[in-house]
């Protein structure tokens, strides 16, 4: 029997699901599952341990019950695609994910050091800045190196390659430009971005006035782009914008500070008419590193390649004789700042990295521990028939 005479199948390039993504290769994956009789579908929303997932069929409500790891990096996420149950089927369940081709990761704010997926499967990291309030570089550098280090394949795989360097790119798009009092401003305000976004396009829009939004659409017509950034970036203005409808609710900012409360209080997947699947996500308070080190290293490249000049190869940049860093702060080559914000988000990278890995060696010990008591019970057990 050939995959397209499957449930749930046809040629991938008259698919139902194209518009959401849906390719030969996700149908190549998805084969072994179309054989079980099982639908494949893509997640537009998770709520409360259910999900809506697109299929062949239309959307569909799903319980996630059976993918239920114990590791929060694989719960399934806006944006996975996924084996469901066929029609009739009650309750419908999704039995498995598709491995990731790509995931945005950042550090929770519990204890644990966990990692949480905000989005599956993308090709752009759209960060979202507010022109209406000041620039904060460092937070732009801080969303830079998470998207540069997005996760590459199979969350349990956990790959280091920079997804950047194999097809997740990140866009600068800074917003409400039409508050900008001249073009000479918008101008410098554009530059000071530029500088610390190195090879990365920043782009200006005005939702208000119509502007800038056909290159930023054009942009992201060629896959799955997620908007990040600050409540009151104006993320959902501009998701309403590129859809060409009002999908997403709207709230007004405090003219305090500029900030917003959060519009979306849930990470949906839409399809853009003109092509490409747009995710909006919450606005973010906190921006957690997570196994960022290559993305760091990249926002700051020309840092990196100063410090191959330092005379110590460990030169930590602090105060060490001979170092080309501090030479170049020194000469007002590299600002300060710059510098200053590169060691602050290298420390909390390591210090996040030995935190995850200091609570995988304590899950591992106490799962051997657990297989030590059973072995034991058992062993018990074999005593007390043979007494």
């Amino acid at each position: 029997m050939s995959l397209s005479s499957l449930p749930g199948s046809s040629s991938s390039s008259s698919h139902p699901l194209v518009p959401y993504g849906w390719d030969a290769d996700w149908e190549a994956e998805f084969a072994p599952h179309a054989e079980q009789g099982l639908l494949p579908g893509r997640v537009v929303r998770v709520d409360r341990g259910r999900c809506d997932v697109i299929t062949p069929a239309g959307t569909v409500r799903a319980d996630t019950e059976f993918v239920v790891p114990r590791d929060p990096m694989n719960v399934v996420c806006t944006g996975d695609w996924a084996a469901v149950d066929p029609e009739g089927s009650d309750p419908r369940y999704v039995r498995t994910l598709l491995p990731r081709r790509a995931a945005f990761v950042r550090s929770t704010s519990s204890k644990r050091s966990e990692g949480q997926v905000l989005a599956s499967n993308i090709d752009h990291v759209v960060i979202c800045v507010s022109l209406a309030v000041e620039l904060d570089l460092g937070r732009i550098e801080r969303f830079l190196a998470l998207a540069m280090s997005c996760s590459r394949g199979d969350a349990l795989l956990r790959e280091s390659e920079p997804s950047w360097e194999s097809g997740a790119r990140p866009v600068v798009v800074l917003t409400k430009a039409d508050l900008v009092p001249d073009a000479a401003t918008l101008g410098h305000l554009v530059q000071d971005v530029e500088t610390v976004a190195p090879g990365i396009a920043v782009l200006t829009v005005s939702s208000a006035l119509d502007e800038g939004l056909d290159v930023l659409a054009a942009v992201l017509s060629g896959g799955t782009s997620v908007l990040l950034g600050q409540s009151g970036a104006g993320k959902s203005t501009l998701a309403n914008a590129l859809l060409g409808e009002d999908v997403m609710d709207v709230r007004a900012i405090r003219d305090v500070d500029g900030k917003g409360r959060h519009t979306t209080t849930t990470r949906n997947l839409l399809a853009l008419p003109g092509g490409g699947v747009l995710i909006d996500t919450p606005g973010l308070r906190g921006v957690g590193l997570w196994d960022a080190g290559s993305g760091v290293g990249q926002v700051f490249a020309e840092i990196e390649e100063l410090a191959a000049d330092c005379r110590f190869h460990d030169c930590a940049h602090i105060a060490e004789p001979g170092c080309a860093v501090l030479g170049a702060v020194e000469s007002g080559e590299l600002p300060e700042r710059r510098l200053d914000s590169y060691r602050k988000l290298l420390r909390e990278n390591q210090r996040i990295a030995a935190q995850s890995d200091a609570r995988m060696r304590a899950e591992i010990r106490k799962e051997w521990k657990r297989r030590d008591a059973e072995g034991r019970a058992a062993m018990e057990a074999k005593r007390n028939r043979w007494a």
